[in-house]
This record gives structure tokens, C-alpha cells and sequence, in this order.
């Protein structure tokens, strides 16, 4: 089943990570029946997405997320249709991305532990990648002359270019004039016996290195490495960029997918406010209304006039 799987993975060009979550979700639920997951019936599998929803606190955790998608890719790879119909929908949450301010992304480049995790952020935010594309940066990747950075593996196999900044620039020649080894320029600090060793650095080793320099910049809000890439689209529409060129630096398939940022953008022509910001701008003439007047103390009429007129 799992060369079935990888095959069909590396055939239609999907990430490596979702052959391995895939099938680490689907060898679980082969240990808990003791059964290949395409001989699991369908009135047990329900049973077992029922044990998932009552350990969970919502269906749409992860953890039952995945072994719904797992089981929707095996029902179709082995054309097991009448299974694939009895597997339930799973509602999408529209939920808006986590944005860092200015102030933050600054505080937390200043927080990184070492000038590898300099770069690392450096890339996240100033060139909106993934944390896979990230990982997957190699120094022939590079372009300094022209300030481009060749993305190769992007997702669904797409590539692109997306500029460099002077300051990452910068920060890469720092960092490789340090113990730097491998083609890939973000790789790991040792290396492995093994020859089928991954040579790139950890997503999870990145992510703690995320957390860890929240932690020193007294960043509260809840930041991962695709924080830095929405951070970076919502700065870019900020600072005047149009939605299409964002579409097209961050690699999205669909303009849908992008036009999430004008949510949360702040752009100076659409910027939101509060009415209260606005509501005590309007002078007040107590003498116009008598009954207010007499039922508030002079001490509030006073502080009333004197704030707002």
C-alpha cells in the first residue's frame, strides 16, 4: 500500500509531507484493527472517526481532519467509491490568519537565536515563503546580481521568482562566511550516516526556533512559520502592492485564496476605525439639552467640555 501511495504521490507531483502524514494516520488505523484500511467496513470506520471526535474537543482538529483526507486519497487511489460517499464532509473553517505588526517581525528578526535562524526568518518574511520552500532553498537557488531568489519547490511543483532584499542578501553572506556546508543553504548542523539522511534542516526545528524567539521578543499571539508568509502578503497589499503581483509572488493557483488579505490589511484608502474614534469630535451644547444636563455632575459637564469641544 505505501508504494502504491508514494507512487501515486511523486505521479501527480504532491508534497513528500503529505505521503508521510497520509500514511502514518492510515498505519494507525491499521494497528487499531489489526486490518489493511481498504478491508476496514464502512460501520467500523464510522466507529473509529466517532473515538477521534469524542478524544478531540471539535471534528475539525487535526488529528480527524487528516484521517478523513487519508481515507478520502485511498478510497479514490483503489476506486473504492461507495466508501469514498460514506466518509463525512468536513465543514472549512474561514478563519482570518494570525498578522504580525511591523514592530513585531522586527523584534522577532533582533530575538533569532543564531544567524542561521536570522536567515530563516529573514526568508520567511521577506520572501513569503513556506516553510517546505524554505527548507528547500539551495545556494544555486540564489541570484544576487539580479536580487532574485529561484523558488523550484513550490507547491503542486510550481516555480517562481520572488526579489531579494538587500538586508537578507546581506544576512546570507554573513551566514555562509560561518560553518556553512551542503548545497542547501538552510541544511542541517551535523550530518547523518545514512545516506538517505534528509541533509535540509527540520520543519519542527525551525518552528521551535520560532517559538523560542516569540518568547525573548514578548510576542504573545500565536506564530508559526506561515505567520511570516501571510505577515509578508498583508505588508506588501499595505504598502501598495497590487492583489494580482502578490497572487503571483506567493504562488497561489487561485485570485480567491489571495483576496483573503484584504481582510486583514490595513490599507490607508480602506483602513477601518471605530465610530467612538470619531463620536466625541461632535461639539455638545448641554444648553440644548437640559434634561442631560441635570442628570450629570458638573465635575463630568466640565471634563465633557473641556476634552471634547
Amino acid at each position: 500500500m505505501y508504494y502504491r501511495f508514494e507512487q501515486s504521490v511523486v505521479i501527480t507531483g504532491r508534497s513528500t509531507s503529505l505521503l508521510q502524514n497520509y500514511s502514518f494516520q492510515l498505519a494507525k488505523m491499521a494497528l487499531h484493527f489489526n486490518l489493511v484500511p481498504t478491508d476496514v467496513e464502512t460501520e467500523d470506520v464510522n466507529d473509529y472517526l466517532y473515538l477521534l471526535i469524542k478524544r478531540q474537543t471539535t471534528p475539525s482538529e487535526s488529528l480527524f481532519k487528516f484521517i478523513v483526507y487519508s481515507l478520502r486519497y485511498m478510497y479514490r487511489l483503489y476506486g473504492l467509491e461507495d466508501k469514498l460517499i460514506a466518509l463525512p464532509k468536513l465543514k472549512r473553517e474561514k478563519k482570518l490568519p494570525v498578522i504580525l505588526s511591523r514592530e513585531e517581525v522586527i523584534r522577532l528578526i533582533a530575538a533569532a537565536g543564531s544567524t542561521k535562524h536570522r536567515v530563516l526568518f529573514l526568508l520567511l518574511y521577506g520572501c513569503g515563503l513556506r516553510c517546505e520552500e524554505a527548507r528547500s532553498v539551495k545556494i544555486n537557488d540564489l541570484d544576487f546580481d539580479r536580487r532574485m531568489l529561484h523558488v523550484r519547490n513550490g507547491k503542486g511543483g510550481k516555480q517562481r521568482y520572488v526579489p531579494l532584499s538587500q538586508i537578507l542578501m546581506e544576512a546570507i553572506v554573513e551566514y555562509l562566511r560561518e560553518d556553512h556546508r551542503g548545497e542547501y543553504l538552510l541544511g542541517r548542523a551535523y550530518t547523518y550516516k545514512r545516506q538517505d539522511a534528509d541533509p535540509r534542516f527540520s520543519g519542527r526545528a525551525g518552528g521551535l526556533a520560532i517559538h523560542n524567539a516569540c518568547k525573548r521578543a514578548a510576542i504573545k499571539k500565536r506564530v508559526s512559520a506561515h505567520t511570516l508568509r501571510h505577515t509578508y502578503a498583508t505588508h506588501l497589499l499595505e504598502d501598495g502592492l497590487d492583489i494580482v503581483s502578490i497572487k503571483e509572488l506567493l504562488g497561489h493557483s487561485n485570485i480567491e485564496t489571495t483576496m483573503l488579505y484584504l481582510h486583514v490589511a490595513q490599507c490607508d484608502r480602506y483602513r477601518a476605525f471605530s465610530p467612538l474614534d470619531t463620536l466625541y469630535r461632535t461639539r455638545i451644547h448641554f444648553s440644548n439639552f437640559p434634561g442631560l444636563a441635570s442628570q450629570i455632575s458638573p465635575l463630568q459637564k466640565n471634563m465633557f467640555l473641556a476634552e471634547y469641544n
